[in-house]
Order: structure tokens, then C-alpha cells, then sequence
């Protein structure tokens, strides 16, 4: 009887933590309508540099092919943390979590310094309308990594006292899509706002 209990409880944890999941895409899809309006407002804005520089002047890509290298990997890596999951391997987890983190705060600090480096050479957010939607796109982009490189930390903490259980397996489920999810971002960003930029 207690095992029927038991039995039906974990059927209904799995299940909750299933629907959660699938909230967690209908978020993707919300948080892709709002990276389709920053790239529709770049798109039109793209060539309003006012007497401002435009992105062929401004844009070096031997740093942004760096940060795109660095962020595939991130990917890669959090990959290898699903894979040691379903493993069953705890520490492997938090050491390929710990690789991911490591390589977001390089992506995250090598954009910083892009951004600083361009306003040193007087390109700010108000120099022109071009650079207004170029900073808001990709610093979004770089405050979604920032998020996830803390829900990241967030999550070891969890798996260190807890384990790997129905909850933080979901959890590294969701944190797992929505890296890859900000690779995919990136890799648009990378095409559409650098290497058109500079042709």
C-alpha cells in the first residue's frame, strides 16, 4: 500500500516538473518574439549613423570570432553536463557546469570590452540611432548570458546539497535550452549584425 502511495507520488512529481518544462519552452518562444523585434528594429535602423561611425568602421571581428568560438563551446560543454546527468554522474555535472560558467564570463568579458573600446572611440548608445538598436540587441543578449551564468551557480549550489533528483534534473534540463537557445541567438547576431556589418 505505502509503495502504491509512494508510486503514485513520484508519477505526479514527474509529471509537474514535466508541465514546467513545457512552460519553460512557451517562455523560449516569448523571449524569441522579443529577439525578433530587436533584430526587425536593427534591420531598418541599421543604416541611420546620423554623423555617427557605421559598423564597417566600428566592428572588428577578429574579437567577435573569438567570443563566438568561446560561446559554442559553453555549449558544448553544457552538452557534456546533460550527458554526465543521465549518467547518474554528480560531479562530472558540477565540473562541466563550472567549464560552462567559466566560458560565459569570457564571452561576457570580452563583449564588455568591445563595448568599452567602442565608446572610448566616442560610439555610444546616443551617438546614433544605428548604435542605439546595436547596444540594445546585443547587450540584451549579453544580460541573458549574465542571467544564465547566475542560474548556472545557482544550480551547482542545489546539485552539491541535494544531489541529482526529478527537480534538479529538470533544472538542468531548462538551463541546458536555454544555453543552447542563446547559441542560436548568438550565431544570428554574429551573421547579421558583424559580418553584414563590416561587408
Amino acid at each position: 500500500m505505502m509503495s502504491a502511495i509512494t508510486s503514485e507520488h513520484d508519477h505526479h512529481v514527474e509529471k509537474l516538473e514535466s508541465l514546467k518544462v513545457t512552460g519553460f519552452w512557451i517562455f523560449l518562444v516569448t523571449d524569441c518574439l522579443i529577439f525578433g523585434t530587436l533584430f526587425g528594429t536593427y534591420a531598418v535602423l541599421v543604416n541611420h549613423i546620423a554623423n555617427g561611425p557605421s559598423g564597417k568602421e566600428l566592428f572588428e571581428l577578429s574579437g567577435v570570432t573569438w567570443e563566438t568560438f568561446i560561446l559554442l563551446t559553453s555549449s558544448f560543454t553544457s552538452g557534456l553536463a546533460m550527458l554526465a546527468m543521465h549518467k547518474g554522474k554528480t560531479q562530472q555535472v558540477i565540473g562541466w557546469l563550472i567549464v560552462t560558467i567559466l566560458l560565459g564570463l569570457a564571452f561576457v568579458g570580452l563583449e564588455v570590452r568591445e563595448f568599452a573600446h567602442m565608446v572610448d572611440e566616442g560610439a555610444t548608445i546616443s551617438t546614433s540611432a544605428f548604435l542605439t538598436s546595436f547596444y540594445t540587441l546585443v547587450g540584451t543578449h549579453g544580460c541573458h548570458v549574465s542571467l544564465g551564468i547566475a542560474w548556472i551557480i545557482g544550480l551547482i549550489i542545489q546539485i552539491a546539497q541535494r544531489g541529482l533528483n526529478v527537480k534538479t534534473k529538470r533544472k538542468l534540463t531548462v538551463i541546458g535550452l536555454y544555453w543552447h537557445f542563446l547559441d542560436v541567438v548568438w550565431i544570428f547576431l554574429f551573421t547579421v549584425v558583424y559580418l553584414m556589418g563590416v561587408m
